[in-house]
């Protein structure tokens, strides 16, 4: 696998999920970071779009997962941006890390947080 890598590094959405009512009728601040493992010599050597990933896009894809789908757990948050991702994406593998600060947990601490690693090939279910 190459050490190359894209990085999407806490990006800060509001969206509707929890194992709690009142997490999905409130609301909250979600965190995520990705790292897109693939082969950046090309884009580098080429100065090419074309011949890496448009993070842009991959934001976008992020932000309506975020903030447009309900879910339960934070699991199926990074599950999912994961797999949108390598469906959308040539790469080598994702690691997708999604943070839920100040989680209902009766408790003081920073934050709550699920990290997962997918390759184009895992296959789970």
């Amino acid at each position: 696998m190459t050490a190359d890598k894209l990085i999407l590094k806490n990006m800060i959405f509001y969206g509707y999920h929890g194992a709690f009512a009142a997490e999905k009728e409130l609301g909250q601040r979600i965190e995520v970071d990705v790292e897109l493992y693939l082969d950046l010599f090309q884009a580098g050597a080429n100065d090419d779009l074309e011949a890496s990933i448009n993070y842009a896009e991959v934001y976008t894809l992020i932000k309506d997962i975020v903030e447009e789908k309900e879910f339960n757990l934070m699991e199926a948050i990074a599950h999912t941006i994961a797999d949108q991702i390598i469906s959308a994406y040539t790469l080598e593998q994702v690691i997708v890390k999604v943070r839920k600060p100040d989680p209902p947990v009766g408790g003081i601490m920073d934050y709550f947080e699920v990290e997962i690693c997918r390759q184009p090939t895992s296959n789970r279910l």
